[in-house]
């Protein structure tokens, strides 16, 4: 079990890049959240099986077809996320 942060930016909010994210997240069986921010990034916190998240980092390198992804910076966590996968306030 692997958990990962997260930081996605370009022009990623307002194309439904969160939804295209938890979709992708909830295919692969992981848990956490995403969530836009106020500098007009994207986070998440990811937890699961690190094959499954490899995917998911190189998903979201593309991001959903309106997206236009700059950076994805991705650093390992200690922290378990609750089951399942959610769309969060933005924060």
């Amino acid at each position: 079990m692997s958990a990962v942060r997260l930081l996605v930016t370009g022009m990623v909010q307002g194309v439904s890049y969160r939804a295209a994210f938890s979709r992708m997240a909830t295919q692969l069986g992981l848990d956490g959240w995403v969530r836009n921010r106020r500098d007009g990034a994207v986070e998440a916190l990811v937890s699961g099986d690190a094959a499954a998240i490899t995917r998911l980092v190189e998903w979201a390198r593309r991001g959903p077809p309106a997206a236009r992804v700059d950076d994805v910076v991705v650093s390992e966590e200690e922290i378990a996320v609750g089951p399942g996968f959610r769309i969060e306030v933005d924060g």
